[in-house]
């Protein structure tokens, strides 16, 4: 198994819009960066990942599993583009800001504190079990 880390605007797809979709999940859409849609071809049914909300919270605040592998991108008709499908899992209790990220020594190499613009990320086994530990979800 693997970990990621899935950048959203809350404004545009939230947390709450995630879970609302339950058990079906949604595809990870409108990727249009060729290092996201690629880290989305690496991934596989049972990865786990955080759902970050970026722009004014830029807070980890939920976990979510792939639930499709790479496909079609629905939103387009560009073969180029393809995307996964997630399901939410569990929320963080306390959301896990980036600030904290930057702050934490541990997590100096994190693509998230060296690359915040990247909207699919992958995340380390040791980055996964620290960041839960900071939002309170034990290991």
């Amino acid at each position: 198994m693997r970990y990621w880390l899935f950048k959203s605007e809350p404004s545009t797809w939230s947390w709450d819009d995630q879970v609302a979709r339950g058990d079906a999940g949604e595809e990870w859409d409108g990727v249009r960066n060729y290092q996201a849609r690629n880290m989305m071809r690496e991934m596989s049914v049972g990865d786990l990942g955080f759902f970050y909300h970026s722009q004014s919270e830029k807070a980890v605040v939920g976990v979510v599993e792939v639930i499709a592998e790479a496909h079609p991108d629905s939103k387009t008709d560009d073969p180029r583009w393809e995307c996964v499908d997630i399901r939410a899992v569990e929320p963080v209790p306390t959301p896990v800001t980036l600030e904290m990220c930057k702050t934490d020594s541990r997590l100096a190499d994190m693509v998230l504190v060296n690359n915040t613009r990247l909207s699919v990320q992958p995340v380390t086994e040791d980055e996964w079990r620290i960041v839960r530990e900071l939002g309170g979800l034990g290991r």
